[in-house]
């Protein structure tokens, strides 16, 4: 077969397969999979429907540029209750993303220049040390809806949220609040506090906790913009996560911005859970600023470098409070006269060069990123939760019938436009002995006490048939949990 036929064979099929999908096209989750249940002749739980997604899935071949662990290789896997041949059921990426298959030999490549060209890696080869994190900085740039001089790859997320902090946080004896949500993660409620101790005034009196209505899991959109309303003129900053970790509800971020601006508030979003999750646009939305890792949805690896956000409408009005050399223009970094020459916005953050051997990884996984596009892996991650969502509601749901039954409550928000990948699924039963009885079988998730488990199919690697091999491996950990 001639190159030309070949290629023309694969233009027909992707264009099939793209025609299957936009069939759905308009159709919620629900809709789809009784659809496609009745086109198959079969229940919409069968593993024929996981199949037939998987099959019509023009992102399916992202998963080819992922390490996905082998079942043998987890520590807890009992290997005489599961294959050890098989994928691992990973469903952890909103704690530590897979390793993309490149980053090794990007690794390799770096570490064999060093070996073999000493300083001169610096300035030579394709990921010059000087400013090789710059050169990825427009991938980075694209998945979180920025412009390339927006973005900044540097530290990690606390050490960026504090020099974002010092610089957007300027509290007054009228306006010296920070609005925040009560169960914020950790790292941010400490840098919250310390950020108000350090201008003088106390977390008690400064920091604004917003808590979700008695009964309720998550935030009301409506709740969240009338305390800004109410609150606003002693505000200073809001702060708020893009996604919650917890219940994995993603905030409306566009309404909150707006919001805070009419108020005058800075506003700011931490975007750990929410970057290469959701469709963010940080830009357009006119997000103050912004930070996020890079080793969750991003999967740049544990500890992997971080990125900042600030407005270009900032780049010459917000200077950072704490400089470095590697703020310095570049032009004239190297002549050394100690006088700053400061480059605008998020640049002039920079502190110092970032360690090339966590530049790697990220390269690797933001080529990913660019083979597709947030869009697509939004419309994808749409239907792969609500595939996750139907199932759980379809096998676990209260039966008066089955009183004994196990039941599992999403606490997640319902309207698939107020979350990203995640579902937090919270148990009528004590969730460790479920959770060991899941890792025994080759399910990687992630367990909050005290009932909570939380279950992310990533659309970049995850597929249908994953979710459809989670349900069937919960009911069979939930029966061994109950003996």
């Amino acid at each position: 077969m001639s190159p030309k036929h070949r290629r023309k064979l694969h233009d027909e099929t992707v264009h099939r397969l793209l025609s299957v999908m936009d069939t759905f096209t308009g159709l919620n989750p629900r809709e789809t999979l009784e659809r496609v249940s009745a086109s198959l002749g079969c229940s919409p739980t069968s593993a024929e429907v996981a199949a037939y997604l998987d099959k019509h899935d023009h992102l399916r071949h992202l998963r080819q540029q992922f390490l996905v662990p082998k079942i043998a290789d987890l520590p807890p896997s009992d290997l005489s209750l599961v294959d050890g041949t098989q994928e691992c059921i990973y469903l952890v990426g909103n704690s530590l993303g897979l390793q993309p298959k490149m980053a090794r030999k990007y690794l390799e490549e770096e570490l064999e220049k060093w070996a073999k060209t000493g300083v001169h890696g610096h300035t030579e080869g394709s990921r010059p040390w000087a400013w090789a994190e710059n050169n990825i900085e427009g991938l980075m740039a694209d998945v979180v809806g920025a412009k390339t001089e927006e973005v900044a790859l540097m530290n990690g997320l606390t050490v960026n949220l504090h020099l974002l902090m010092l610089s957007f946080y300027k509290p007054t004896a009228a306006r010296h609040k920070i609005l925040l949500e009560d169960n914020a993660f950790p790292s941010d409620h400490y840098a919250v506090e310390s950020q108000i101790r350090l201008r003088g005034f106390e977390p008690e009196q400064s920091m604004l906790l917003l808590s979700p209505r008695p009964g309720e899991e998550t935030l009301r959109t409506e709740d969240i913009l009338e305390v800004m309303e109410k609150e606003g003129d002693s505000i200073a900053v809001v702060l708020f996560s893009g996604v919650q970790y917890y219940t994995g509800q993603l905030f409306n971020m566009a309404a909150i911005t707006e919001a805070g601006h009419k108020k005058g508030c800075y506003v700011g979003f931490d975007c750990a859970h929410a970057a290469g999750n959701a469709e963010l646009k940080l830009h357009d939305w006119g997000v103050d600023f912004a930070c996020w890792c890079s080793y969750k949805y991003m999967n740049s690896g544990a500890g992997g470098l971080a990125a900042a956000f600030i407005h270009e409408k900032h780049k010459d009005t917000i200077k950072p409070a704490l400089t470095g050399w590697w703020g310095h223009d570049l032009n004239t970094r190297f002549q050394m006269k100690n006088v700053m020459e400061l480059q605008p916005g998020v640049s002039g953050f920079r502190l110092s060069n970032q360690p090339i051997l966590l530049v790697c990884p990220l390269h690797a996984s933001l080529e990913v990123f660019k083979m597709t596009s947030m869009q697509a892996l939004r419309r994808k991650s749409l239907l792969l939760t609500g595939y996750l969502e139907y199932l759980i509601q379809h096998i676990y749901q209260e039966d008066p019938s089955h009183p004994r039954r196990s039941l599992v409550r999403i606490i997640t928000p319902s309207d698939p436009q107020q979350r990203g990948c995640q579902l937090s699924l919270a148990f009528s039963v004590p969730i460790r002995k479920v959770f060991q009885e899941l890792e025994k079988r080759g399910v990687a998730c992630d367990m909050r006490e005290p009932s909570v488990l939380r279950i992310a199919p990533v659309p970049l690697y995850n597929s249908f048939s994953d979710v459809h091999r989670f349900i069937e491996t919960l009911g069979s950990s939930l029966a061994a949990s109950s003996q």
